[in-house]
Order: structure tokens, then C-alpha cells, then sequence
């Protein structure tokens, strides 16, 4: 006796649904987050409003979300490094390291992108 496979097919389409489009996907090396030139439009952009507000809840928790202890710890480490609490807290957020004195070509690097700013504000 032979058996034989069925195969399943998909189900029949309907020709007057409409299909959503996929959702847009980011260029590379981009996180999605807000624009961050001079744009006259929605707050958001001209991406996804509710990527956006992902964005911004995600951004908001990462800089609440610490007890007052952890606060006051790098703000005194920050302190002993030469950097503000914003800086210090920036770069473990972004590179998840904990700066130590040791890393002195790393906090110059931090330095010198806090005066360039200064110059173009």
C-alpha cells in the first residue's frame, strides 16, 4: 500500500480585503527614536507615532528608574571622574560601562565632546 502526503494548501484569499503594508523598516545603524533636526510636523516624525512613543517611555524609564542611593553613588563617582551626573549616567546606559580613574582617554574623549557642544549651542 502506498501512502501519500496531502498537502495543505493556504486558505483562499478574498479579492476585496486589503492587505496592511509592512511596517517601515529603520535605515541601519538607526534606533527609531525621534528626529532630531528642524522638523515643522508631528512630534514624532514622519515614522510610526506609536514607535514613538515606545521611544520616548523607554528613554523616560532608563533615566527615572534608579533609587536615590544608585543616584547619589554616581553622582559622587561622576564627581571624582570630572564628569556631570548626565554624562557619567550616559555612558552606562550607552556602552554599559562603569568609568573607572584608569579610563582617562575615554573621560578626555567625554570632555572634549562636552566643549564642542558648548560651542555650537
Amino acid at each position: 500500500m502506498i501512502r501519500m502526503r496531502l498537502r495543505r494548501l493556504p486558505p483562499p484569499r478574498d479579492r476585496h480585503t486589503v492587505e496592511a503594508p509592512p511596517p517601515p523598516v529603520a535605515a541601519p545603524r538607526h534606533n527609531g527614536g525621534p528626529p532630531l533636526d528642524d522638523y515643522e510636523g508631528p512630534s514624532w516624525g514622519k515614522g510610526d507615532a506609536h514607535l514613538f512613543l515606545h521611544w520616548k517611555r523607554a528613554h523616560r524609564a532608563a533615566w527615572k528608574s534608579v533609587s536615590a542611593d544608585v543616584m547619589r553613588f554616581r553622582m559622587e563617582k561622576a564627581d571624582r571622574l570630572g564628569l556631570t551626573y548626565e554624562e557619567y549616567t550616559l555612558e552606562i546606559l550607552e556602552r554599559g560601562r562603569y568609568l573607572q580613574v584608569e579610563d582617562v582617554e575615554r573621560i578626555a574623549e567625554i570632555k572634549a565632546r562636552r566643549r564642542r557642544r558648548r560651542r555650537s549651542a
